[in-house]
């Protein structure tokens, strides 16, 4: 608990270029942070494994295990981490490999230093928000799914698999606006809160894989359709 009573939020920081990690440890502390700082993906690793954290400021090109790596142990172990991903790739590639992998953000080095304190916030408000929606109505069945919004286990027939909590949220707000039109604009200002660098393309490589979990036939959805110029409506027969 800090001084004024509320919670102390924990930052893991892991990021091998000194100079940049030591002024973003900085910075993090001055706006009222915790910060643990792991210079290598083995130290990240083991920090992880014996703390309790919030939040996960992750670079992708690290000494012994890559942020790819490091969020997929993350995301086996703690599905609702929020992971923001910073990189000097500017592939699309990379951006989507680290979304599949359970980033649910990301920023292009070089960044400014705003820009990543406004993107820490929201992720902690969507966690915040996210958690007390899903304790009203944890669990949700269609046809032969049933997912779990309160550790992104989910059910399709036999396979049984595990959400990113992006994938979750997308989920999440399809499934509210059921039978109703969501646009791809809708989507990126309600799940990303309107993130400059997530193109629609995001959106639909997000889309492409929540039909491979949820439909028998990805190529002809049934529960998740497109709506040709517009977006995505969430249909289910009663």
């Amino acid at each position: 608990m800090s001084s004024d009573g509320l919670k102390e939020i924990n930052i893991l920081l892991v990021e091998d270029e000194e100079n940049l990690a030591h002024g973003l440890e900085y910075n993090l502390i001055e706006e009222g942070y915790k910060v643990s700082l792991a210079k290598d993906g083995r130290e990240a690793l083991k920090l992880f494994d014996e703390n309790e954290f919030d939040l996960i400021v992750l670079d992708i090109m690290l000494p012994y295990f890559n942020g790819f790596e490091i969020a997929k142990h993350v995301r086996e172990k703690h599905p609702q981490m929020p992971i923001l991903m910073l990189t000097a790739r500017t592939q699309v590639e990379d951006r989507v490999k680290g979304l599949e992998l359970g980033a649910d953000d990301y920023l292009t080095k070089p960044f400014h230093l705003k820009e990543l304190l406004l993107r820490i916030k929201g992720m902690l408000k969507r966690k915040s928000w996210y958690q007390k929606v899903v304790i009203e109505n944890p669990l949700y069945r269609f046809g032969e799914n049933e997912i779990n919004f309160e550790n992104f286990k989910c059910t399709s027939g036999k396979k049984e698999f595990q959400l990113t909590s992006y994938e979750a949220m997308i989920m999440k707000y399809l499934i509210e606006n059921k039978d109703k039109v969501v646009t791809r604009k809708e989507l990126l200002e309600n799940v990303w809160n309107m993130n400059p660098e997530v193109e629609t393309r995001t959106v639909d490589n997000f889309i492409v894989r929540l039909r491979k979990y949820f439909e028998d036939d990805p190529s002809n959805p049934k529960y998740i359709v497109s709506v040709r110029s517009a977006g995505y409506i969430f249909q289910v027969e009663d």
